[in-house]
């Protein structure tokens, strides 16, 4: 594929004109050499055009950041929202993948944490379907009778509890199947816990959403079973099951039933 094809695709995979196609490839492919080494950015570059080879040229390491500073760094560059940018990425790592070998995209997958996923699954062709944030909050908000920021809230207080109480590798592995906005209270959860699972009986597990969400306790309990039941129309029953599996008997009258 050529350097015209490559935009083209872009174009017509993020729904873009032709000059915000050509700033989004540009945009993401720098970002991207930031976070690989210089011998895989190196590597990927060789099997793409020449007009964009200088994009991925690089000598410094690679900097460990995550999915939320990549993407906030593309969205730098291009002068457009997160949101904007995450949609322009997908677009790029797909015309990516149908401009180098397989063998590539499993090589720069290697070296890009789990929640890249969503990326890398656009590169290789995958299905991998996220639930956008607004339908997600829109179903927490119906459940529990609760208004835009209100839903929000809740949402955020029960993600933020759950990222303390479960294993950080699990949530780690939560994070790509949920969208982007509701990335940070699993992260500031994981943080508070240092990616250990706590023992946390299901009363204080209450109690810590009421505290995050500013509501009594009464409240968070509708805001769990609302969000949980979400959680689970929103990502995989593998996933779904990994999350909950580790959570006591008695957490069981927060989840909908099977």
């Amino acid at each position: 594929m050529d350097y015209r094809e490559f935009i083209q695709v872009t174009q017509r995979e993020g729904g873009i004109g032709g000059d915000l196609a050509e700033r989004a490839a540009r945009a993401t492919l720098v970002t991207l050499a930031e976070r690989l080494s210089p011998g895989q950015a190196r590597d990927l570059l060789e099997q793409l055009p020449a007009e964009m080879k200088p994009w991925l040229h690089t000598q410094r390491a690679a900097e460990g950041f995550d999915i939320d500073e990549f993407l906030r760094r593309v969205a730098e560059r291009e002068g457009v929202d997160v949101e904007t940018a995450e949609r322009h990425a997908h677009a790029v790592f797909f015309a990516l993948g149908q401009t180098v070998s397989r063998d590539e995209i499993a090589d720069v997958a290697d070296e890009l944490p789990q929640d890249f996923a969503p990326l890398v699954a656009e590169a290789q062709c995958r299905f991998f379907d996220v639930m956008p944030a607004e339908d997600f909050l829109a179903k927490v908000a119906e459940r529990a009778g609760l208004d835009a920021d209100e839903a929000r809230r809740a949402t955020e207080a029960v993600l933020e509890a759950l990222a303390e109480r479960i294993a950080g590798g699990e949530v780690d592995d939560l994070i790509p199947r949920l969208p982007l906005a509701l990335h940070g209270p699993l992260r500031r959860g994981r943080a508070t816990s240092g990616g250990a699972a706590r023992r946390m009986p299901l009363d204080r597990f209450v109690d810590r959403i009421a505290e995050l969400a500013g509501v009594d306790p009464l409240e968070a309990r509708e805001y769990a079973r609302a969000v949980f039941a979400t959680l689970r129309e929103a990502v995989r029953d593998e996933e779904y099951f990994d999350v909950t599996v580790q959570l006591p008997p008695d957490y069981h009258v927060l989840l909908p039933e099977p």
